[in-house]
C-alpha cells in the first residue's frame, strides 16, 4: 500500500510539473535537418592529385564567399560542411563553413539514436606543395582561421569539440589544435605555426573535424577566413581586407515575398524606405570606402536603378552598415500576367582598397522574388519552433498577414523541422481566420476555413516546403487575415516542429493559444508558414494512409511490470515507448496478444508509437507505477 501511494504521488507530481510547464509555453528547438541540402546532387570533386605538379601553391586563402552550398572543390577534397551566410553571427566576411551533426545531405548522421557523440563533419584541404625546395621550416609558415561556436543555431556541448589535424610526410594525420563546445562567442582567430619538418611535403593537407552530440544535431561550429602563407608571425592577425559581411535586406518593408499584383496595388507602403548591407573593415585603421548598387527587373531586363556610388568611413576592425535609399521606379509588370513570377535583382559593390585586398567578397547579389505566396522568412531555417503541449491540451498557432487587394487562398506551404524520432504520424489542421479573440480589438475567433487531418512532410519540395492544397479555395477581401495550425488534444501531435528563421523578424505577427486565449509570440524569428495565393496549386504528394480496421490497446493501464498489446491482424509491429519529452525509453517488436516487459521503466507517463504494415496507428498513452 505504501509503495502504491508513493508511486501515485510521483505520477501526480509529473503531471503537475509537466502541465505547469506546458500551459503557456513556446520554444525554439533544434532543426535536426537542413532541407537546403536535402536531395541535392552529390558534388563532383576533382580527381585525386598524383603528381608533384598537381598540388596547390602558396598562399592558400578561403573565406567561403559564394553562392554554392558545398565547399569549393578546387580547394577542398570533401563536401560534408554547409557553406552559408545564415548560421553565423557577425562573420569576418560574408560566408562561412558550418559544422554540425548533419551529413552532406542535411539529415542526421544517426536518425534513430540521439544520445551518442561521434565524429561528424570534416573539411580537408586539397594537397598543398610544402616541399623543402619551395618552403622550409625557417620561412615562418602559419595557418590561421577564425572559428565561432553556436552562431545562430544551438551551441555545441562541452563534450563536443572542433579539431584541426595536419598530414605528415608519412601519410598520417596528427591533431594540432582543438577546442571544447561552448555557448555563443564572437569569431576568434587561431594562429598555428608550421615549423616541424614532419609536415613539409609535396602533398601536405590540413583537416577540420568536429565531434557532435547527436541529440543536439544542429550544435554549430563556424569556420571563416582560412589563410596559409609563409613570411608571417604570431602577431600577423590583421587581415587587410574590406568585404561584405551580411546579406542585404529585402526590397519589401515587412514581407520577404508577396505576389507582384499585391505589391503593385500599394508599392509605396510595401517598399522599404532604405536598404541595409553591412561590410567589415578588417584593416587595423579606419578606411574610406566607396560602395554602390544597381537593380534590374530580370523578367524584362529593365534597369530599375542605374549604378550609383556613395562614400562611407569604416572603423578599424569593425562592422559598418551601408544605407542606400530605395529606388522609386517601379515597373508595371502586370503586363506579364496577373500571376507572373517576377524577380528584382539588386547588386551591391565595394571598391577594393588595394590590389592585395581579396576581391571575392566585394560583390553581393540579392534577388527579391514576387511569387504566389506571402512570406516573412527568407527561406532558410536555423532552428525549430514548437509548442510544448501536454497531450490532453490542444495547441494553436496563427500568423497575421495583410492583402492590398482581394485574392484567393489555395493552400499553405509549411517548412517542418526534423524530429528524432520522426513525426510523420502527428496530425494537425490548417485554420484560416478573419479575426482572433483579443487581437486587434476582436471579440471572438472567426474561422473562415479548416483543412483537416494534415500530416507533416519532410521530402524536399519547391523551396523545401511541404505544400498543402485546400479542398476548396477561400476568397479573401483586402485587409488582415490569419493562417496557422491547430494541433488536436489526444492526437499525439504535441511538440510538432516548424522551421524558424531566426534572421528575420516575424514574432510581431505571430500568436499562439494553448489554454484559453491568444498570446503574442516571444520567440524571436519568423515561423515558416506561407499562405499560397492566386491560381490553382499542386499539393505535395502524400502517400495514402491505410485506415486501421480496429483500435489498438494496451493493458493493464496503469501498469507495473508488463503491457499486453491488442490489435487486429496476425502480423508483427514495431513499438517505441517514449517519455513526455519525446526521448525513446524502450523499443521492440510485438504481435497482438504478446506482452512487453516494462519493469525497468521509471514511474511516470509514457507514449507508445506503433508502426508497420503501412498503416497509421493512434498514439497510445499509459502510466507506469
Amino acid at each position: 500500500m505504501k509503495r502504491s501511494i508513493t508511486s501515485l504521488l510521483i505520477i501526480l507530481s509529473c503531471i503537475i510539473l509537466y502541465h505547469g510547464k506546458a500551459s503557456a509555453q513556446e520554444y525554439a528547438g533544434h532543426l535536426n535537418c537542413n532541407p537546403t541540402l536535402f536531395n541535392k546532387a552529390k558534388p563532383v570533386l576533382p580527381l585525386k592529385k598524383t603528381t608533384a605538379a598537381d598540388p596547390l601553391s602558396l598562399p592558400f586563402f578561403e573565406d567561403f564567399t559564394g553562392y554554392g552550398l558545398f565547399p569549393d572543390s578546387s580547394k577542398w577534397t570533401d563536401y560534408h560542411v554547409y557553406i552559408n551566410n545564415t548560421m553565423c553571427n557577425k562573420p569576418v566576411s560574408r560566408g562561412v563553413a558550418t559544422f554540425d551533426a548533419l551529413d552532406w545531405r542535411g539529415i542526421p548522421y544517426d536518425s534513430f539514436s540521439n544520445v551518442n557523440f561521434r565524429y561528424a563533419d570534416t573539411l580537408t584541404s586539397q594537397p598543398i606543395n610544402l616541399s623543402l625546395n619551395v618552403v622550409t621550416p625557417g620561412d615562418s609558415l602559419y595557418l590561421s582561421f577564425f572559428y565561432q561556436p553556436q552562431g545562430t543555431g544551438f551551441y555545441p556541448l562541452p563534450q563536443d569539440s572542433l579539431m584541426l589535424f595536419m598530414k605528415t610526410r608519412f601519410g598520417g594525420f596528427v591533431k594540432v589544435w582543438s577546442v571544447m563546445g561552448t555557448a555563443l562567442k564572437p569569431f576568434q582567430q587561431v594562429m598555428i605555426p608550421i615549423a616541424d619538418s614532419l609536415y613539409f611535403d609535396s602533398f601536405f593537407q590540413f583537416r577540420f573535424i568536429n565531434i557532435a552530440g547527436l541529440y543536439w544535431a544542429d550544435a554549430i561550429w563556424n569556420i571563416d577566413y582560412v589563410r596559409l602563407h609563409a613570411g608571417r608571425s604570431a602577431g600577423d592577425t590583421i587581415l587587410n581586407d574590406i568585404g561584405f559581411s551580411s546579406n542585404p535586406t529585402f526590397l519589401l518593408n515587412d514581407y520577404t515575398s508577396m505576389p507582384y499584383r499585391q505589391f503593385f496595388a500599394f508599392p509605396v507602403a510595401e517598399r522599404a524606405s532604405q536598404y541595409v548591407c553591412s561590410l567589415r573593415n578588417n584593416y587595423g585603421f579606419a578606411q574610406g570606402v566607396n560602395f554602390g548598387y544597381t537593380a534590374t527587373a530580370m523578367n524584362t531586363g529593365t534597369l530599375l536603378k542605374p549604378l550609383t556610388w556613395n562614400a562611407a568611413t569604416a572603423p578599424a576592425l569593425n562592422t559598418q552598415q551601408l544605407l542606400s535609399a530605395s529606388y522609386s521606379s517601379i515597373v508595371p509588370l502586370i503586363s506579364l500576367g496577373n500571376y507572373a513570377r517576377v524577380v528584382f535583382q539588386n547588386k551591391y559593390f565595394i571598391e577594393s582598397i588595394s590590389t592585395a585586398d581579396p576581391p571575392e567578397n566585394d560583390t553581393v547579389v540579392k534577388d527579391n522574388v514576387f511569387d504566389n505566396y506571402l512570406a516573412y522568412d527568407d527561406g532558410t531555417a536555423e532552428k525549430s519552433y514548437y509548442l510544448n503541449l501536454y497531450p490532453t491540451l490542444p495547441g494553436r498557432i496563427a500568423v497575421e498577414h495583410h492583402l492590398n487587394r482581394p485574392d484567393t487562398m489555395r493552400g499553405m506551404a509549411i517548412y517542418f523541422g526534423r524530429q528524432v524520432p520522426f513525426a510523420f504520424n502527428k496530425t494537425f489542421n490548417i485554420n484560416v481566420y478573419s479575426s482572433l479573440s483579443g487581437v486587434n480589438g476582436a471579440s471572438s475567433d472567426v474561422v473562415l476555413y479548416t483543412q483537416e487531418a494534415c500530416y507533416p512532410g519532410y521530402v524536399d519540395t519547391i523551396n523545401h516546403f511541404w505544400y498543402y492544397k485546400f479542398d476548396a479555395p477561400i476568397a479573401l477581401p483586402a485587409g488582415t487575415f490569419f493562417a496557422g495550425t491547430f494541433q488536436p488534444a489526444e492526437s499525439g501531435s504535441d511538440s510538432l516542429y516548424f522551421g524558424l528563421d531566426v534572421n528575420r523578424i516575424g514574432s510581431n505577427h505571430t500568436y499562439y493559444n494553448v489554454l484559453s486565449g491568444w498570446v503574442p509570440s516571444l520567440i524571436s524569428g519568423a515561423i515558416m508558414m506561407r499562405p499560397l495565393l492566386g491560381q490553382e496549386i499542386t499539393g505535395t504528394g502524400i502517400k495514402d494512409i491505410v485506415p486501421i480496421a480496429n483500435e489498438c490497446s494496451v493493458t493493464p493501464n496503469p501498469a507495473t511490470d508488463e503491457l499486453r498489446f491488442a490489435f487486429s491482424g496476425d502480423y508483427e509491429l514495431q513499438y517505441a515507448i517514449l517519455d513526455l519529452q519525446g526521448r525513446k525509453a524502450l523499443t521492440g517488436n510485438i504481435r497482438s496478444g504478446m506482452k512487453a516487459d516494462i519493469s525497468k521503466l521509471a514511474p511516470g507517463i509514457y507514449l507508445i508509437n506503433l508502426s508497420g504494415k503501412e498503416m497509421h496507428y493512434p498514439v497510445l498513452k499509459f502510466i507506469k507505477l
